[in-house]
C-alpha cells in the first residue's frame, strides 16, 4: 500500500511538473528529471546534520543520482564516506583538457580524504588509481 502511494505521488508530480513547465519540450524533460532524480536521491539516503545525503552508490542510476557522501573503505580498513565532489574531480571543459589531465596524472594515483558520516570528520584515506 505503502508504495503504491509513493508511486500515484510522483505521478501526480511530475504531471504538475510538466503542465506547469513553460518553453521547449526539451526544457520539460530536463525539470522532470531534475525532479525525478531528487526524489530518488531523498527516498534512498538518509542526510546528515549538515543535509547531505550518505550511503552506497550502487542504487545510484546515474552521477547525478550518488549520494553526497558515498560509502567506501579506506586504506587502512576503515568504513567511511569520500565527498562525491572529491570522488568526480575535476572535470575537463574541452577534449585538450581532458588529454593533458590524463597525461598529468600520477601513475601510482592519488589520495583523497575519507569522512565519517558527518561529511566534515576525517577518518582515514581513500586511494584512487595506481596499482
Amino acid at each position: 500500500m505503502k508504495m503504491y502511494s509513493k508511486g500515484i505521488i510522483l505521478l501526480i508530480f511530475v504531471v504538475l511538473m510538466i503542465s506547469e513547465s513553460s518553453g521547449s519540450g526539451l526544457s520539460q524533460y530536463a525539470n522532470v528529471k531534475n525532479a525525478m532524480n531528487q526524489i530518488h536521491i531523498n527516498s534512498l539516503y538518509p542526510k546528515n546534520k549538515n543535509g547531505q545525503t550518505y550511503g552506497s552508490a550502487i542504487y545510484a542510476t546515474s552521477l547525478e543520482t550518488k549520494p553526497d557522501l558515498i560509502l567506501a573503505i579506506g586504506v587502512d580498513g576503515a568504513e567511511g564516506y569520500l565527498l562525491k565532489k572529491d570522488m568526480e574531480g575535476e572535470l575537463p571543459n574541452t577534449p585538450e583538457e581532458a588529454i593533458a589531465m590524463q597525461n598529468n596524472r600520477s601513475p601510482d594515483g592519488y589520495d583523497i580524504p575519507l569522512y565519517d558520516k558527518d561529511g566534515e570528520t576525517v577518518i582515514g584515506v581513500f586511494h584512487v588509481g595506481g596499482e
